[in-house]
């Protein structure tokens, strides 16, 4: 059997300068097309993913991540190391500069993440330039896949899929809701700049329009902003019936609390997303009474056919390790992810000796062609990387003493 050889630089002068006066030693590369595994590697893949940033959605991530790895036990007699997420801090320059770090291990097969969709913009191109895969359990923005319609987005890149459906149902979903159901014909929205938050305001904006809603006022407010004044300034000076601000805590927070006090406000209905569905924002008195849009969250009776365990299961695997329940419904697409990628992983994989050659390009495809039964309903991939079931709730948060996701009041279903 030929053997296999890797040397770092400092160890090859080493060797040709105690080999000069006989045949030159080349090592021989690692073909870039490949992850080829010794005898004693175990299979890696990597989380990148947010921690000092949006938390709460972080750890829930993680979490489903660490309890599929579990569940899916040895890929080809060898364990699977996650190893610790590294730290997008939801921003572009984390997910680029994670990624590349990531990308330093050629033995890494693949990448579970990004939580926020501002650090897959940057992350994607990277990872899918080295022709890996990058699975996401919370990416939103319609960018970085489609249009529904068969059209790619900017920032599509073949490398980068997710579980998370894309925001284009959600703007759909809220629309319908508030339109029909609520009977409103006009809502303000405001956003970040963040490639999630404004992207979702703009499809919202589209689709409301569409049913003979208006969009009086439209606000930018910076990242880490929280003195809201000047916005619900213009904001009352229009009237809406509602506001729509698809936030993050830190800004969502602030915005809700100010809104709720601010002269000539009082009666507007006040509706946000899935970045402020998550326990360390449902448990603030302000946020009581805000209608969310997000994804569905009680996923107790789904089974993952990968695995063969029910959402019960796992949640109960993860109350008995971490107390109580996650603070994100995204938990689940974040265990999905990871069985989608181990499962691909085990499919491609060759057996060569004692060693493993995995396929980057077998890998991208087996990925794309995912069609499963998951802990968050049926996944199957399309061509620009959605996997996910495009299935939306929204919900009515009336007691903060109600902080799992999946117990809050769901007065709206759709499915596309």
């Amino acid at each position: 059997m030929r053997k296999h050889f890797e040397l770092s630089g400092a160890a090859l002068i080493a060797v040709l300068a105690t080999a000069s006066c006989t045949e030159t030693i080349t090592p021989e590369p690692v073909p870039l097309d490949r992850i080829v595994l010794d005898a004693d590697d175990a299979i890696r893949i990597r989380m990148l993913l947010s921690v000092t940033v949006a938390p709460s959605l972080g750890a829930a991530s993680r979490a489903g991540a660490e309890f599929a790895t579990a569940d899916m036990g040895l890929i080809h007699g060898r364990e699977v190391e996650l190893g610790d997420p590294v730290d997008t801090s939801c921003s572009p320059e984390g997910g680029r500069g994670g990624a590349m770090g990531i990308l330093g291990d050629p033995k890494v097969a693949g990448i579970i993440g990004t939580n926020c969709s501002a650090a897959a913009v940057a992350a994607a191109p990277v990872v899918s330039d080295e022709g890996l895969v990058m699975i996401s359990p919370s990416n939103t923005s319609p960018r970085l896949t489609s249009d529904l319609a068969g059209n790619p987005n900017a920032d599509h890149h073949p490398g980068y899929f997710r579980t998370a459906s894309n925001d284009l149902h959600q703007a759909r979903a809220l629309s319908d809701f508030v339109y029909n159901r609520l009977e409103l014909r006009s809502v303000a929205t405001v956003h970040d700049g963040d490639p999630y938050t404004s992207a979702l305001v703009e499809a919202f904006a589209d689709a409301f329009s569409a049913l003979g809603g208006t969009v009086p006022s439209q606000a930018e407010i910076a990242k880490g902003q929280t003195d809201m004044t000047d916005v619900l300034a213009g904001f009352a000076a229009t009237g809406p019936d509602a506001i729509f601000f698809p936030l993050f805590v830190t800004e969502g927070s602030a915005f809700a609390a100010q809104a709720r006090a601010f002269d000539g406000l009082e009666g507007t209905t006040l509706i946000s997303a899935a970045a402020l569905l998550v326990g360390q924002f449902l448990a603030t008195p302000q946020s009581e009474g805000i209608y969310f849009a997000g994804p569905e969250a009680d996923f107790r009776s789904n089974v993952n056919e990968a695995t063969g365990r029910s959402g019960e299961q796992v949640l109960a695997a993860y109350d008995a390790r971490h107390g109580g329940f996650p603070l994100s419904p995204y938990w689940a697409h974040a265990y999905d992810a990871t069985t989608i990628l181990l499962s691909a992983i085990e499919a491609v994989a060759v057996e060569e000796g004692d060693m493993l050659h995995i396929d980057r390009t077998a890998l991208r495809a087996q990925v794309r062609a995912t069609s499963m039964s998951g802990l968050i309903g049926t996944v199957s991939c399309d061509r620009f990387g959605d996997c996910g079931t495009g299935r939306m709730n929204i919900y009515h948060h009336t007691d903060r003493n109600i902080t799992d996701v999946s117990r809050l009041p769901v007065v709206y279903v759709y499915t596309p």
